[in-house]
């Protein structure tokens, strides 16, 4: 468990090996996982032979651009990920927390939300963006935690918080 000045955690945020991208895999796979991406066309194919360069990418060389980690629980088991990258169009910092659809209701998402803001924060960003599906019931665990709608279009809200 991770004690925090504002309480303590269930999560414990991970920074995952190599070998350990199978669990990404199995949930961008995972239809009930990857339901609030549907206006995005839903799961996501990733094949093994695309695991190295995401790889180098995201955990070896981010140039602060990127930040990924996985969420294990006090089972020991991974339950999703918190994330953040630069979008190249709109220079905002992308927020991004997907938990596993079997931990789902366990209070993961909100945990995941309030750590991804705080590893942000620590690491330099001061606010926050997502794009958000208008339907996604994840459009009101955001709100709960401070962000705010900046823009919506016809497809998605985005959302937005001060760090």
């Amino acid at each position: 468990m991770i004690k925090r000045d504002w309480g303590t955690f269930m999560l414990t945020i991970y920074e995952p090996k190599y070998e350990d991208l199978w669990f990404r895999q199995m949930m961008m796979n995972d239809e009930e996982t990857m339901s609030y991406n549907h206006a995005w066309g839903g799961t996501i194919p990733w094949p093994e032979e695309a695991w190295k360069d995401w790889y180098d990418d995201w955990m070896i060389n981010h140039e602060g651009k990127r930040y990924y980690r996985y969420l294990i629980n006090q089972e020991g088991q991974f339950v999703g990920e918190i994330a953040y990258h630069r979008d190249a169009d709109t220079q905002y910092e992308i927020a991004d927390v997907i938990i596993y659809s079997q931990f789902r209701r366990r209070g993961y998402g909100s945990e995941a939300l309030d750590l991804l803001c705080a590893e942000a924060k620590k690491n330099g960003i001061t606010v926050l963006y997502d794009d958000i599906a208008l339907d996604n019931p994840a459009i009101e665990l955001f709100m709960k935690h401070g962000f705010t709608e900046e823009y919506r279009t016809e497809e998605t809200m985005i959302l937005r918080k001060t760090l």
